[in-house]
């Protein structure tokens, strides 16, 4: 079967909206699903309804390593193009649709492209940066050089690019950058800005860029919310005789989708989203509907899927038809989480029936190990929050907030901690079926659970909690914590993560 290319569509009859040629407007770090299934959708929306004539240039952060899927060289040989199949419920009713996205223009390597990246500040028309490095990617990392090909950090290689367009435009109005990040963390556009400052500080860069950091570009917090499942690798076949071409870059995800972003009023006419129809709000505060989605969507994910995929789960959609997943979740959402949110109640609580509906989309195989990814940054920026803010606001535990670190670190380590292997694939584990699975995440994470693998679980307890690089604090001092966390370590041991969900949700035998 033909490949998917603009000759392909040609000679398929392909009658949707196509752009092949415009001016790279936008840089987006990140090649991964989310980022096409999400904000590449919405400016091919604005490209077809507003004439937003704008191609993207998708960056991928992190240097290859073999075994991954290469998420470059397909883009490459399909020109830019994928199929978006998106699914879900909408006024009750099931529907699917699909799209081909053509607003890339092309896929870099920082690693491999570095001259490539740099040369995209020399473009006058590059106006947008997007990016999604995980939360794990918007770190202060000292060690980074200014002459480093590229820097190790994202903030750090961002910092090599606006240092390179300040060389290029630094005396012209308007040329610095409108920057959308999309990292699941508090502030992070703000955030990211202060270690660019950090950075061209540390490499004396001069004042005047750093005024033009400030003055020239604006770096927007934001909130982004759409389940992308990514490579529908069950109904590629299908959907291959279907569209009548062989795409080894689509993506799957719902067709709910809502974006905030942070940022003035002027932003509107930059960015037509409320022209195209869009789900984007562009508000002055952005902060009240990301905590209610990190803390209630995200935290209901990562707070469950670690114990479910202990237990034998594989799919978001089978675990809500477990009455003890969902009872433990139910239990998480509206007696620990809502509980530590200032917005309505009410609000809070039809936002958390959503979240419920939406996990159960019949549509959807959203995998368990897919949302695991980086579980550890994940479970802090996600849980701890509310975690921290229901010891503060009641004096006690939060029984499945608590049990949820358990499970994450359970999860790293698998049922047989002696057969773990680290390579530079991941962290090799075992479930209780003897099938072997592979964690991915940061390397000083994997690195430390390795290293802990034949601990007891209370020093495997006492080591997570006191592990200050993992949560900015030792949550051994939080009294009683360490002791729940070796209890639920010895359930699962002993009973398995099922068990202790059960127990902790409260259900019957």
């Amino acid at each position: 079967m033909r490949r998917l290319s603009y000759n392909t569509l040609t000679e398929t009859d392909y009658s949707g909206y196509l752009l092949r040629e415009a001016p790279e407007r936008m840089l987006q770090f990140g090649e991964g699903n989310f980022l096409r299934a999400f904000v590449d959708h919405f400016v091919d929306v604005m490209n077809e309804k507003v004439g937003f004539n704008c191609k993207v240039a998708v960056v991928q952060p992190r240097a290859p390593h073999s075994g991954s899927r290469d998420v470059k060289q397909l883009l490459t040989q399909q020109e830019g193009l994928y199929t978006l199949y998106l699914r879900g419920m909408e006024d009750g009713k099931p529907i699917s649709k699909s799209r081909v996205i053509s607003c890339i223009s092309r896929c870099l390597n920082a690693y491999e492209d570095f001259d490539a990246l740099l040369s995209c500040a020399d473009q006058p028309l590059l106006r947008f940066i997007t990016c999604n490095t995980t939360e794990a990617g918007i770190v202060y990392d000292p060690s980074c050089g200014f002459s480093d090909r590229p820097a190790a950090s994202f903030p750090a290689k961002l910092t090599q690019l606006l240092y390179r367009r300040f060389q290029r435009f630094g005396h012209t109005p308007g040329r610095g950058f409108i920057i959308l990040a999309c990292e699941l963390i508090d502030n992070n556009g703000r955030l990211l800005q202060d270690f660019v400052l950090r950075h061209a500080a540390d490499w004396e860069l001069g004042d005047d860029f750093s005024e033009w950091i400030r003055t020239e570009n604006l770096f927007c917090s934001t909130l982004v919310d759409r389940i992308v499942t990514g490579y529908p690798a069950g109904e590629a076949q299908k959907l291959r005789d279907e569209w009548g071409w062989e795409d080894g870059a689509m993506v799957a995800g719902e067709t709910f989708g809502f974006w905030v972003i942070e940022g003035p009023d002027s932003l509107r006419e930059e960015l037509p989203f409320d022209r195209a129809g869009l789900p984007v709000l562009i508000t002055e505060d952005h902060r009240p509907y990301k905590q209610r989605k990190v803390r209630i969507l995200n935290g209901a994910h990562t707070c469950l899927v670690p114990g479910a995929f202990l237990a034998g789960q594989n799919i978001v959609r089978d675990c809500m038809n477990d009455p003890v997943l969902t009872d433990f979740m139910n239990r998480a959402l509206y007696r620990e989480i809502i509980p530590t949110l200032d917005l309505p109640p009410k609000e809070l609580e039809d936002f958390a029936h959503a979240v419920r509906e939406r996990f159960a989309n019949p549509f959807i195989d959203h995998a368990l190990l897919s949302i695991c990814l980086n579980c550890t940054s994940k479970w802090k920026a996600r849980v701890l929050p509310s975690l921290l803010e229901y010891h503060r606001r009641t004096g006690e535990l939060p029984a499945c907030l608590t049990a949820s670190l358990a499970c994450c670190a359970a999860f790293y380590l698998g049922v047989d901690p002696d057969r773990c292997r680290l390579s530079d694939a991941g962290l090799t584990a075992y479930r209780s079926d003897g099938t072997a699975y592979t964690v991915s995440d940061d390397p000083k994470v994997l690195s430390f659970y390795f290293e802990h693998r034949k601990d007891s679980p209370a020093e495997l307890a006492g080591a997570v909690a006191g592990c200050i690089p993992f949560w900015d604090r030792d949550l051994n001092l939080l009294p009683g914590f360490t002791a729940r966390i070796t209890d639920a370590l010895e359930i699962i041991r002993i009973r398995g993560a099922y068990t202790l969900l059960r127990l902790t949700a409260g259900c019957p035998e």
